[in-house]
């Protein structure tokens, strides 16, 4: 029988947590802080310890640390309600096994606990720890923020997909910053913005006479980035021809400057990011099929501010605070009727977007208390329509045939698994997150549900 260790001052959680893992065939013991964790590991040793962050004494991440220094083979899971980024970077960075936001789902805590005991951890700690401004509570953001965390020893290529707006930089310099290669360049270049036939002179550079205007020789932005991480925004824009040349690069880890007949040798980790499907541009010859399973090693899919509508109350506070600082203005209040115009917007440039009009509001707003009256007009004069019969089922076709125009197969496939998104989306939101409440109104069974969300990435 395998021991389980847990460590947490709520003594709810601790009696919770006990029952459960008992009746799930596990020795367990719990612990009020890592103070008693540490003492009593001086005596006996665990299979794994489940450990709180928030403690009287000595925190979660400095008990990590101590195991990690002391006893590197019992692995750790840290549990914890300070759901950020940092915190799953702290984790996965400290070298615990996973890292799981409060509440959490009991069937997945078991899960998770088997497959620790069955892999015991290799990740070491990172020596620094960057800071992130990347910001949200909802669930689809912990898997962002998890991802992040557990690439952040490793030198993965990772393709970040996501509407315009939604932070995808800030997403690839946090993966750089919490890397490896953090103290070498980090290099962006959004392949949307250059000139077709500027394309191979911008990422490899050029000799001096290689081309009409090439008076000198310049640096490519690979050569820039040596050692460091670059950074392709909007990949999908990328000519087909110097798509052939950049997989050339990432094979061979050498290439030639346009004009030039000497390799250069580079080290340089590839993060790719879209706001298109290339899946789809594959599909259609747009975009070659070898690039996108070099590029597609690890995705993360960054969700629009409209699916994670939880996460607008915190980040308007965010950036209402940071630009009333900058602009040395009173802090903006929103009203309660504002909160609620804002929450039913569907923000259709994403994040940026909101950072944008609470700029405009700190700026212009006349008073410190914010009016539904002062908002912008295309915030204030928005009307969510509500869809008649007929018009969801127009709506619906349209979908429908959208689908049939983008994809080569598997359309029915591709249908329901989207209907199934939605429809439990919709019932989560209805119970507040409850998946057992959730899976009463859906008619199916908690662990069909729990693993339904984990397929579709909810």
């Amino acid at each position: 029988m395998h021991k389980i260790w847990v460590a947490d001052d709520d003594n709810a959680i601790r009696i919770v947590l006990e029952e459960s893992l008992s009746s799930a065939g596990f020795d367990v013991k719990t612990f009020t802080s890592g103070d008693e964790v540490v003492t009593h590991l001086k005596n006996e040793n665990p299979d794994l310890i489940l450990t709180d962050v928030q403690m009287p004494g000595m925190l979660g991440y400095d008990l990590l640390k101590h195991i990690n220094d002391n006893h590197e083979n019992i692995p750790v899971i840290i549990m914890t309600a300070f759901t950020d980024m940092q915190a799953a970077v702290d984790s996965y960075g400290g070298g615990a096994f996973e890292y799981i936001p409060k509440p959490f789902d009991l069937d997945e805590a078991i899960q998770i606990i088997n497959r620790a005991l069955e892999k015991k951890p290799t990740t070491k700690g990172l020596k620094t720890k960057p800071t992130t401004d990347i910001i949200g509570e909802s669930s689809s953001m912990q898997n962002v923020f998890r991802a992040i965390g557990k690439l952040s020893n490793t030198n993965a290529t990772v393709l970040v997909q996501g509407e315009s707006g939604t932070g995808k930089e800030l997403i690839a310099k946090s993966l750089h910053k919490n890397s490896p290669r953090n103290d070498m360049p980090f290099i962006a270049l959004n392949m949307a913005d250059i000139p077709k036939e500027l394309v191979e002179s911008e990422l490899f550079g050029h000799e001096k006479g290689a081309f009409t205007g090439a008076v000198e020789k310049r640096i490519g932005r690979f050569e820039q980035a040596n050692g460091g991480t670059l950074f392709l925004d909007e990949i999908g824009d990328m000519p087909l021809d110097s798509q052939t040349r950049l997989l050339r690069v990432l094979s061979n880890k050498e290439f030639y400057r346009v004009g030039g007949d000497k390799p250069i040798k580079v080290d340089v980790r590839i993060i790719a990011a879209t706001h298109q499907n290339l899946n789809n541009l594959v599909s259609q010859k747009s975009f070659r099929e070898d690039l996108f399973y070099r590029l597609n090693v690890i995705k993360i899919d960054v969700p629009p501010l409209r699916e994670r509508k939880e996460d607008i109350g915190v980040l308007t506070k965010y950036f209402l605070k940071n630009h009333s600082d900058s602009l040395d203005e009173e802090l903006r209040v929103l009203s309660p009727e504002v909160v609620s115009v804002i929450a039913e917007y569907d923000w259709p440039g994403n994040v940026r977007q909101l950072e944008n009009i609470c700029y405009w509001l700190a700026l212009m707003t006349p008073t410190q208390n914010v009016k539904v009256e002062d908002l912008p007009s295309e915030i204030k004069d928005f009307e969510k329509e509500e869809p008649t019969s007929d018009s969801w089922e127009a709506g619906f076709e349209g979908w429908v045939k959208s689908l049939t125009s983008s994809m080569e197969k598997d359309l029915m496939h591709a249908a329901n698994k989207k209907l199934d998104k939605i429809i439990i989306r919709a019932a989560l939101d209805k119970t507040n997150g409850r998946k057992n409440e959730a899976a009463i109104l859906l008619g199916v069974g908690r662990n069909t549900l729990t693993k339904k969300i984990k397929e579709l990435g909810i």
